[in-house]
């Protein structure tokens, strides 16, 4: 990932707009007329060869005979001519480049080719990607960089740059606008024009052959201009690069998705998309106006911490459609002390039943809604009051608007509805004018609440502290592998019941004993040894499901029946799967758990983001009940208890005191599975089901493996997030025989994060940190601990044979990249208790070592004048030590690597 010269796109000092052709009005002529008309302040240079003038303004003959050197230049020319362009641009040192065109190559021509055939359809696709790569390839020697291509273009309103073919000028505002369609970015500007809503980008992505939603997340995130970031996406390509951009960006402001459900690609993939979203903490809406209105939500409201809703009205009619609304949306009302309920009857309507929705009736004015506020805000139990107001006999709604703003300017949300038109105009507008989120209708404001809720949850996922995983369990890597080599050297694509038996105890999942037959008789004696009820299953890596060929036959009592049974199995699986390979029959002792939920457990493969778990309603009516959630993978214990909450299933579990269950258990599951994905590339697709659970604990009755040979360059990629890198871990032997563990820090540590500043003189924590800290909070401590490994690396050193979170930890060393991974900032934290017997040496060495295998080029940091203990270890590494000008007090250290 990079934002190297996305500056020159976004923040051009001088333009270069390139074109051909003796037709007047065209691209160029058009988006020469927009930077114009926009009020860009630099030069801008049209470059055609057939025209004299463009727009008005002279033209230049060629690139070689412009008087300046253009920072941004956009072609219009046909996407062909590009790499040729590209490398004279280059030569003359522009930095950036927009390729607008009326035809692109590999998605729009190639879709229409696809209807001729597959080979018209792959040419186009090769010429495409051909194109594509030409392209880079003469860029690449300037580090220039390429915008789209595209048929619209952007916009940069706080820049007065209008690079676009859009008819109309954004507005200027702190909203950035990304849109994969050139056609519904027009939609969505002339939507925004016509409710007031300004931009400071909206930029039509295009094909993203260079420059893509990653990048872009990782620019605007530094933009002070933006306060928010709106995407309409269709599909992405670097998975990687997109997750560990959008966690980043969401981190420090809202991120909003409005993304089509694309059927043809399937459910599945669909709700990937949704497991991504929500692990990156971004928020996912269905329209245009849930996609605006969410960004004002976000940027106006203050935050909620569940979903819990407290409804003041003079209407109970209008209260209960609003709390029919919000419990549609999965949202809940909050319970009313009985004290409150009482203060709240006694000062506006005695001898009235309060509770929540709070009917002050239609007579309430000013007075009874500030009574009523002032007693409800004090109520713990609530996230935010919704304030309704309907039309009266007695027109009081702007007296109770100023009654309601003098009291929104405390923690809690506040949000309003005030139903009708014209005659409610002037309340409306008082509440824009204090910052209080106002909406027409109450459905408006429920769907803004749940958004509101939505988007903390998927934040707390970014900033939660998973608890320790309830029991520690080590993989049997090696025997998983052995069984899946053996079966892919056999030409084999998926694993029969015995072999996935071996997977998952290898994981330690509990799986029902299985006993392997070959033939009908030896299904038969097998029942006669285990002398109990047996169920028969067929054996093929060739039948995913055995239910569907009359494969599985259960509460078989004596060997006879099996015999006969395991010989009509076989006549039936032959015939209705005549190619299937039969390797023999497994057959199991009965189980019996009274009171046993059926789950299901399973893996699959995405197009765009790889693996991805499942948890859901199992049995042989799964799919139909279709009760499933999804998420990326790896796992820890938090996120392995989001995505069972995320299911119908998980209420009953959770709530059914007459079947108790553990769900820690379940969540434990969740992560072996999870790791499986890490640790096995090759599995591609799995179902554990049925998965047992009761309070005699978790069964795994059933399994189906698919697996596939993997090309060892790319398995380190197919993962979205980057699992722990347990090749980073390191033991080091003092010579007093006393040895210490560093390794990257986990979320669990963040307890011993904590403990190790609390441990620490106030005055090396302030040498640290920069400022006096008493204690870590949990979000800052958070930060520090919550990595994504792809960007951003902490080596804690630990006891070598401690567990996360409970062994103490003596110091901590950090690197932070930035995007285009050139620079790295670094920073360290060691007890004062173990100085002098050489951690803080051992670590800053190791974190030099790690900058300079990631091709980092400077390491660097910023240390206080009077910390010597640490200019003095500088001094040691070599470090470049420099005053800086804006604090005389802080000097700046530099390591040039590589």
């Amino acid at each position: 990932m990079t934002i190297r010269n996305l500056e020159y796109l976004f923040k051009p000092r001088s333009i270069a707009i390139v074109g051909r052709g003796k037709r007047a009005g065209g691209f160029d002529a058009t988006v020469e007329f927009n930077l114009i008309e926009g009020g860009f302040k630099g030069p801008v240079m049209p470059v055609n060869p057939d025209q004299q003038a463009v727009s008005g303004v002279l033209a230049y003959k060629n690139i070689d005979s412009l008087p300046l050197v253009p920072e941004l230049a956009i072609l219009t020319t046909p996407v062909e001519e590009a790499p040729e362009l590209i490398g004279q641009l280059g030569a003359r040192g522009t930095k950036a480049v927009l390729l607008l065109s009326r035809e692109v190559l590999q998605d729009h021509r190639g879709a229409k080719a696809a209807l001729l055939g597959p080979e018209i359809s792959r040419r186009y696709t090769d010429e495409g990607e051909s194109l594509k790569q030409r392209i880079l390839a003469a860029a690449k020697p300037y580090l220039l960089r390429v915008m789209g291509p595209d048929h619209l273009g952007y916009a940069v309103p706080s820049a007065d740059l209008n690079a676009s073919l859009s008819a109309s000028r954004p507005l200027l505002g702190h909203i950035a606008l990304l849109c994969q369609s050139a056609a519904v970015m027009r939609s969505l500007l002339d939507w925004a024009t016509s409710h007031e809503i300004g931009f400071s980008h909206v930029i039509s992505v295009g094909m993203r052959w260079d420059v893509d939603f990653g990048d872009l997340l990782d620019y605007l995130l530094r933009d002070s201009h933006t306060r928010a970031i709106l995407m309409y996406m269709e599909n992405t390509r670097n998975r990687r690069k997109f997750v560990s951009a959008a966690r980043a960006a969401a981190r420090v402001k809202p991120v909003i998705v409005l993304k089509p459900r694309d059927f043809r690609a399937g459910s599945v993939e669909d709700a990937v998309y949704d497991a991504v979203f929500q692990r990156a903490g971004i928020l996912r809406v269905d329209n245009i106006e849930q996609l605006f209105a969410a960004a004002e939500t976000l940027a106006t409201a203050k935050p909620v911490f569940s979903n819990r809703l407290m409804i003041l009205s003079n209407s109970y009619s209008l209260a209960l459609l609003t709390s029919d609304a919000l419990h549609r949306y999965g949202g809940q009302l909050t319970r009313i002390s009985e004290e409150t309920r009482a203060q709240v009857a006694r000062a506006c309507r005695p001898d009235y039943p309060i509770e929540n929705p709070v009917d002050l009736g239609d007579m309430a004015g000013a007075e009874e809604y500030g009574k009523a506020l002032d007693l409800l805000l004090k109520e713990p139990g609530t996230d935010g009051i919704l304030v309704l107001h309907a039309p009266s006999s007695m027109d009081r709604s702007m007296e109770s608007a100023r009654t309601l703003v003098e009291r929104a300017g405390g923690r809690r949300l506040i949000m309003t509805c005030w139903i009708g038109e014209s005659s409610v105009q002037s309340a409306r507008e008082m509440f824009k004018s204090a910052h209080i989120p106002t909406y027409q209708a109450p459905g408006e404001a429920v769907e803004a609440f749940m958004r509101l809720a939505q988007h903390r949850r998927n934040q707390e996922l970014l900033m939660e502290t998973p608890p320790s995983i309830p029991e520690e369990f080590t993989p049997d890597t090696e025997t998983a592998r052995r069984v899946i080599q053996i079966a892919l050297i056999a030409g084999r694509r998926r694993l029969n019941a015995y072999e996935t038996s071996q997977i998952l105890s290898a994981y330690e999942i509990p799986v029902a004993p299985l006993h392997f037959a070959s033939t009908p008789e030896a299904a038969s004696e097998m029942a006669l040894e285990l002398k109990v009820p047996v169920a028969l299953k067929i054996l093929s890596p060739d039948i995913a499901s055995k239910s569907e060929v009359g494969g599985v036959a259960f509460g078989l009592s004596n060997p006879l029946q099996v015999l006969v049974a395991a010989s009509d199995m076989l006549a039936r699986v032959r015939e209705l799967a005549p190619e299937a390979v039969i390797d023999g029959f497994a057959v199991q002792a009965m189980q019996s758990r009274h009171g046993a939920y059926e789950l299901m457990v399973g893996v699959r493969t995405g197009r765009r983001f790889g693996p991805v778990i499942i948890f859901g309603h199992g049995g042989t009516e799964a799919e139909v009940i279709d009760d499933m959630a999804y998420a990326l993978p790896p796992l820890n214990m938090q996120l392995a208890r989001d995505l069972m909450s995320r299911t119908r299933l998980y209420r009953q579990l959770r709530d059914n005191r007459g079947r108790p269950v553990d769900l820690d258990e379940i969540a434990l599951t969740l992560i072996k599975v999870s790791q499986m994905v890490v640790d096995l590339a090759e599995v591609v697709e799995m179902d554990i089901n049925p998965l047992w659970i009761n309070n005699s604990g978790l069964l795994a009755l059933d399994a189906n493996v698919s697996i596939e040979t993997v090309d060892p360059t790319t398995v380190s990629q197919r993962l979205a997030i980057l699992p722990y890198p347990k090749e980073l871990e390191k033991l080091f032997v003092l010579p007093d025989g006393r040895r210490f563990l560093m390794r990257p820090i986990l979320p669990e540590d963040e307890p011993q994060i904590i403990d190790l500043v609390r441990r620490m003189p106030a005055e090396d924590v302030r040498m640290r940190f920069f400022q006096p800290i008493r204690e870590l909070s949990h979000d800052m401590a958070a930060r520090l601990t919550q990595l994504d490994y792809n960007r951003e690396m902490a080596i804690a050193m630990t006891s070598p044979d401690g567990v996360p979170g409970k062994t103490t930890i003596w110091g901590v060393v950090r690197c932070n990249a930035d995007p285009n991974m050139e620079k790295a900032e670094y920073s360290i934290l060691v007890d004062r208790a173990m100085t002098g017997i050489g951690l803080g040496p051992m670590l800053m060495r190791y974190i030099i070592e790690y900058a300079r295998k990631l091709g980092i080029k400077e390491l660097y940091g910023e240390v206080l004048r009077e910390n010597e203990a640490m200019l003095r270890l500088n001094r040691a590494l070599n470090f470049k030590i420099q005053a800086t000008f804006d604090d005389p007090g802080v000097l700046h250290v530099s390591l040039p690597l590589n």
